[in-house]
C-alpha cells in the first residue's frame, strides 16, 4: 500500500521530492509516462486513455491513492476518471487544488459558498491543453469570486525541460511572462501550473518581479497529503521505498532525473 505520482514525464519529480522532504517514511511509487510526454499539446481524449493506463498500472503496482502530478492530465482527465473509472476502493486526486486553497486562503474540505478573497489578479502560466480545458477557472469558481485569471499557454518549456536545455527554457518563460504583462500588466499573484516549471522557477520569479506572489505547486501539494493521510492513517502499509517505473528508456531517464533531482535516481521499466 504505497503512494502512486504520476507525470507524463520529469516534471512530477518535484512533487516527489517536496513528499520525501515532507513525508520521508511514505512509500512511494512513481510513474513518469516518458515514452508519450510531454502531454500538454494533446487533445483531452488521448490525455484520457493515457492517464488512465498509468493510474491502472499504479493500482496494479499497489497503490490504494494516485496522485496526478500532471497539471494537464489533472486538467483534462482527472473529474470523468473521478465519475467513472476510479474503483470506490481507490483514490485519485489532482495538484490544482492544492494551489487554489492556498491562492484563496481556504482549508481542505472546506465547502462553504465562494467567497471574495484578498487576490484579484492572477496571471496562470500553464500548458497548451492545460489552459484549453479552463478547469483552474472552474475549480476557483467554486471558492473565490471576484477574481481575474489571465493564461498564457507556455509552448515549448516543457519539452525544452525535458531535453535538458534550461537555457532555451529560461528564454522561453521570459517570452511568456511577457506574453502574459501584455494581457494583465500588474497581477497580484502568479500560478506556474506545471511541475515541470519548478525547475525553472527562479526565471519566472525574476521575469515577473518582486512585486508577485508566486504559488508553485510542490510543496503545496506535500502538505496537503500530510493532511489527508493524518485524517486517512490507513491508507498506506508501512516500509519507506520508493520505486520509479517509466515508459521511456530507464537508462536515459534515470540520468536525466538525476540531473533534475541531484541525487541518483533509478528508472525501471514500467
Amino acid at each position: 500500500m504505497a503512494v502512486g505520482i504520476f507525470d507524463s514525464g520529469l516534471g512530477g519529480l518535484t512533487v516527489l521530492d517536496a513528499v520525501q522532504k515532507r513525508l520521508p517514511d511514505l512509500p512511494l511509487v512513481y510513474f513518469g509516462d516518458n515514452a508519450h510526454a510531454p502531454y500538454g499539446t494533446r487533445d483531452a481524449e488521448d490525455i484520457y486513455r493515457l492517464t488512465t493506463a498509468a493510474t491502472q498500472r499504479l493500482f496494479d503496482a499497489g497503490c490504494d491513492l494516485v496522485i496526478l502530478a500532471c497539471n494537464t492530465a489533472s486538467a483534462a482527465a482527472l473529474r470523468r476518471m473521478q465519475e467513472s473509472w476510479v474503483p470506490p476502493s481507490k483514490r485519485v486526486l489532482g495538484v490544482f487544488v492544492p494551489l487554489i486553497e492556498a491562492l484563496t486562503e481556504r482549508q481542505w474540505g472546506d465547502n462553504s459558498p465562494p467567497r471574495e478573497v484578498a487576490v484579484k489578479h492572477v496571471a496562470l502560466f500553464a500548458t497548451p491543453a492545460t489552459v484549453a480545458s479552463r478547469a483552474f477557472q472552474r475549480e476557483l469558481a467554486f471558492r473565490a469570486i471576484g477574481v481575474d485569471v489571465e493564461s498564457q499557454a507556455c509552448g515549448g518549456v516543457v519539452d525544452a525541460i525535458e531535453d535538458g536545455d534550461m537555457i532555451l527554457a529560461e528564454t522561453l518563460v521570459r517570452a511568456h511572462v511577457d506574453a502574459l504583462r501584455r494581457k494583465m500588466p500588474d497581477p497580484d499573484a502568479a500560478i506556474l501550473g506545471c511541475t515541470h516549471y519548478p525547475l525553472v522557477e527562479h526565471a519566472f520569479r525574476e521575469a515577473l518581479g518582486p512585486g508577485v506572489r508566486v504559488l508553485s505547486q510542490p510543496s503545496l501539494v506535500a502538505e496537503s497529503l500530510a493532511d489527508y493521510l493524518r485524517r486517512r492513517p490507513n491508507t498506506v502499509g508501512p516500509g519507506a521505498e520508493t520505486v520509479f517505473l517509466t515508459t521511456g528508456k530507464p537508462r536515459q531517464v534515470s540520468d536525466r532525473a538525476t540531473q533534475f533531482l541531484r541525487r541518483r535516481i533509478e528508472f525501471q521499466a514500467a
